[in-house]
């Protein structure tokens, strides 16, 4: 690989020319998970896609047992639906199961490119700059794996739950027939929002780095994200009671903190520099 003197010498072209491998090599390793996902579909779709389906779901019998050992009872057992979904035209299995497998592809071999990303800023980095940028890799994709868990076995069982089971009436008289691309759609939706959302951390690092955010704002508008994430665990929690809330919002709200540590820590950074 090129080192920093002659990265300063290539061209725009060659500059083009090494970000296209990078990007291909990227695009290989997506597309390698998504097939090997793709010729799984059993263990894809009826093990992790329709897992928050079944009512021996991991998360469910978690929350059970926790609602019991902290003297809450039932209160936090969810019953599920026995789920019928429907398809509306005759090709939508097979392209969500294109679709599916593509955005597994993604979530396995985001780590993967991450770290062609920091391949190709590497030869412009400084001695000092390069081994920070390569814990960027590291941090940023630990902090979107465990997003993606938490919005698959938290945010998406729980929302999918108080969804399925929320009628307008008593009467009954409103069925809620869920589609197969309905399902989906949540499902891949809150699980990748979940994944970014995690990379808070990272992105007030560069915020703060750029002089944009600095934590005496976070730490002003504190309690503003605190009213905001309890909101935001109210909505997403099927009952209202308080630790179900609490299991939402106390990560959300850790990550909240942890971010203002972070800004803090480049912002010293900056001064002593």
């Amino acid at each position: 690989m090129a080192g920093p003197q002659d990265t300063a010498q290539m061209s725009f072209m060659q500059h083009l020319d090494a970000l296209r491998w990078h990007l291909v090599r990227s695009a290989i390793a997506i597309a390698l998970c998504a097939i090997v996902l793709f010729l799984n579909n059993n263990f894809l779709f009826d093990t992790v896609i329709f897992g928050p389906l079944k009512q021996e779901f991991i998360s469910y019998r978690a929350l059970c047992a926790l609602g019991h050992n902290i003297g809450a009872g039932d209160v936090m057992c969810m019953t599920v639906k026995v789920p019928h979904l429907q398809t509306l035209s005759a090709s939508e299995q097979f392209f969500t199961h294109m679709w599916i497998a593509l955005v597994g592809g993604i979530i396995i071999a985001f780590p993967y490119v991450l770290y062609e990303i920091w391949k190709f800023i590497k030869p412009a980095l400084k001695d000092t700059e390069s081994r920070p940028a390569q814990w960027f890799v590291i941090v940023a994709s630990v902090l979107f794996l465990i997003g993606i868990f938490f919005g698959y076995f938290l945010l998406f069982p729980m929302s999918y739950n108080f969804l399925i089971n929320y009628t307008l009436s008593d009467s009954n008289i409103v069925q809620t027939n869920n589609t197969l691309d309905d399902y989906i759609s949540l499902i891949s939706t809150m699980t990748l929002v979940s994944g970014v959302v995690f990379e808070m951390p990272i992105i007030v690092y560069f915020l703060s780095r750029l002089g944009l955010l600095t934590p005496d704002f976070m730490r002003k508008y504190r309690k503003y994200a605190v009213v905001v994430i309890l909101i935001a665990a109210a909505v997403i929690t099927p009952s209202p009671d308080v630790t179900s809330q609490m299991v939402v919002a106390i990560p959300m709200y850790l990550l909240y903190e942890g971010s203002i540590f972070v800004s803090a820590y480049v912002v010293r950074k900056n001064r002593l520099s």
